[in-house]
């Protein structure tokens, strides 16, 4: 069995160290042989971002550039049409093939969602499930709606060793420094002329301030 691939979507409007930090802590608890980024194209829970997927993908690229343990995966922008996370699973099934560990990444407040996704339940027959939350934290079965809490007991190993063991089907949970950065905070910062630096990769805003984006029109 290879080592287990992790698999971090988002619309990464735009990418910050809060993303870069997940995506690194995950391989050292998980025990992941790298992280592949999937930008969203059209995210289908959210408006429409205000830049250009295009635009959004470069920018993860520019802040992943220097990581030999992470890749980029652009499928989702190419394709041009909403991004469902079971058609992405079933997508990098056919790719990497049937007995690869897939880990989806994921933060406590996304997974608290979990049952509101298109064919959810699907997901745990393509990858495992990882959620990270903040220290002092965990995610409590308690909180979760009653089909997903259901599935959470059902699912949860009891180490990372266990992502190993088969492709797909565990939940793992596990703390990752709890850093105060939100796309939606930068976003204000740069459209009120304000200095987003040091919450995001200087790459990332050199881009950002070549393209003139975020600012308000």
């Amino acid at each position: 069995m290879s080592e287990p691939l992790g698999l971090f979507g988002g619309t990464f409007d735009p990418v910050h160290f809060g993303h870069l930090r997940l995506a690194e802590e995950s391989i050292a608890h998980l025990g992941l042989g790298g992280v592949r980024w999937i930008p969203a194209g059209q995210p289908p829970h959210r408006g429409t971002p205000q830049v250009t997927p295009q635009q959004r993908l470069e920018m993860v690229r520019l802040a992943m550039a220097s990581n030999g343990r992470f890749s980029l995966d652009p499928s989702e922008v190419e394709a041009a049409a909403p991004s469902y996370t079971v058609h992405t699973l079933e997508r990098l099934r056919r790719e990497l093939g049937a007995q690869q560990p897939l880990v989806l990444l994921v933060g406590a407040d996304a997974f608290a969602g979990l049952a509101t996704w298109h064919r959810w339940r699907d997901i745990f027959a393509l990858a495992h499930v990882a959620v990270s939350h903040r220290p002092g934290f965990p995610v409590e079965i308690s909180s979760l709606p009653h089909e997903l809490a259901t599935e959470f007991n059902d699912r949860r190993l009891a180490d990372v060793d266990g992502l190993k063991a088969s492709p797909a089907g565990g939940i793992v949970t596990f703390a990752m420094t709890q850093l105060a950065i939100s796309a939606t905070q930068i976003r204000k910062l740069l459209a009120n002329d304000l200095s987003a630096r040091y919450l995001l990769p200087d790459s990332v805003l050199d881009y950002i301030q070549t393209h003139s984006l975020y600012r308000n029109s």
